[in-house]
């Protein structure tokens, strides 16, 4: 009976938190869809720009499951430091010199996929291979392409959490009450707050990003402080929109139930994965602000870029953080309307 008695208990708690069965039966169904939906696009299809290369090879190239342009050599190497061709093929006398662009394992992937079968199909082959990276080496691994991604999740990941279940901890304690009944103004409250943890969100980025590039010996290209400019923006932005949605929170298991549905989704967006052949998943990733944090850490990281050549990046990434951060103002109307 006493078990019996337990069990009803938990069963009409259950069933009074509506949100926590959607959540329960519908956060599972959201992430299974998302890796369906990025495990199940067709093999990506690498864009490859050939220079006077023979009409054997050409079409050899043509054959494989690739798009080839055909371009001088200084337009390929434009178009390789745009990052719009994947790879660039010229012979030089016997020697086949293949430039990846080097920065995306997928692509850097299939263009060696494509060589291969485009040698088989002209077996055997009449050039010897010169490989050579227009960004990164040869020696870059796995963790080395997608560490930029990684650092720009982790920071996003925890900046969230434990900024939101903080805030929370504020309201139900009732500090935020007593705040409130002081002459204090909404957006000094929640300037104020987001001031006093960014103290701590400079230090994390500094820990993180200083961990993985000297410690871990992530492949690094760029600028340390570029670095750490994209990660500060990235956690104010991940701060402002925790302590946005602990407003709709009683408490901390409803504030952590937010992370299958705001949080993980925006790994499958930051580029991990090649979703831009689906137009509509696609544009999802574009109201992701981990989606210009990751292209921005990359570019730099990998690709060496500086602070101004992703300056829409960070113009974006300020701009969610305004808006959560106008949001969080007018949240506290729920608590104290003037």
């Amino acid at each position: 009976m006493r078990i019996r008695a337990i069990i009803k208990r938990i069963v009409q708690q259950f069933i009074r938190d509506k949100r926590s069965i959607a959540l329960m039966m519908i956060a599972p169904l959201l992430v299974m869809t998302l890796l369906w939906l990025v495990l199940d696009l067709d093999p990506y299809e690498p864009v490859i720009a050939v220079t006077d290369v023979p009409n054997q090879l050409e079409t050899a190239l043509e054959n494989q499951d690739s798009s080839i342009k055909t371009l001088t050599k200084n337009e390929a190497e434009n178009a390789l430091k745009n990052g719009t061709v994947d790879a660039h093929v010229m012979v030089d006398n016997s020697t086949l010199n293949i430039m990846m662009e080097g920065s995306d394992p997928t692509a850097t992937s299939a263009v060696q996929k494509v060589m291969n079968g485009a040698a088989d199909q002209m077996n055997p082959s009449p050039f010897s291979r010169d490989i050579d990276f227009f960004h990164g080496s040869s020696d870059l691994n796995l963790f080395d392409q997608t560490g930029p991604v990684l650092i720009g999740y982790f920071v996003f990941f925890f900046v969230f959490l434990i900024g939101g279940v903080s805030f929370l901890r504020e309201r139900t304690q009732g500090t935020l009450e007593r705040l409130l009944a002081t002459p204090l103004k909404r957006w000094e409250i929640v300037v104020g707050y987001l001031s006093g943890f960014g103290i701590f969100i400079i230090i994390q980025s500094i820990i993180i990003a200083g961990f993985s590039i000297y410690v871990l010996d992530l492949y690094m290209s760029g600028s340390f402080i570029a670095v750490l400019v994209i990660t500060f923006l990235l956690a104010i932005t991940a701060l402002s929109l925790g302590t946005l949605l602990s407003a709709f929170s009683k408490n901390e298991f409803q504030m952590i139930q937010f992370i299958p549905v705001v949080i993980i989704p925006q790994v499958f967006f930051a580029g991990l994965f090649h979703v831009e052949s689906i137009a509509w998943i696609n544009a999802i990733g574009k109201v992701m602000p981990l989606t210009y944090g990751a292209n921005a850490l990359k570019e730099i990281m990998i690709r060496g870029q500086d602070l101004s050549y992703v300056m829409l990046d960070i113009a974006v990434l300020m701009g969610f953080s305004f808006l959560f951060i106008l949001l969080n103002i007018i949240a506290l109307k729920r608590h104290r309307p003037l």
